[in-house]
């Protein structure tokens, strides 16, 4: 179960490492009500929420896949670790 568990946590942290590597920003939105039935009426447009935006650094994505590819390692060797206990 922990093999498994650090797997999938190293492979996220990859991905997001190579995904940082192809993104120049991210932009994140607020959430909003459901807009009212009465919306759709001329004139009355919804309103739109703050956004936030997050810009990674230059050295951010290949922190996280090296990390990633440091926890993936480490699954691999958790077996044998605890069979020669």
């Amino acid at each position: 179960m922990w093999r498994a568990f650090f797997l999938a946590l190293g492979l996220y942290v990859f991905l997001l490492g190579a995904q940082c590597l192809a993104v120049e920003r991210f932009i994140l939105k607020a959430r909003l009500p459901a807009p009212k039935s009465d919306s759709w009426v001329a004139g009355t447009e919804p309103k739109v929420g703050p956004q936030r935006e997050l810009t990674p650094r230059e050295y951010a994505p290949w922190i996280l896949m090296s990390v990633g590819a440091v926890v993936c390692g480490y699954s691999f060797t958790l077996p044998r670790r605890w069979a020669k206990k």
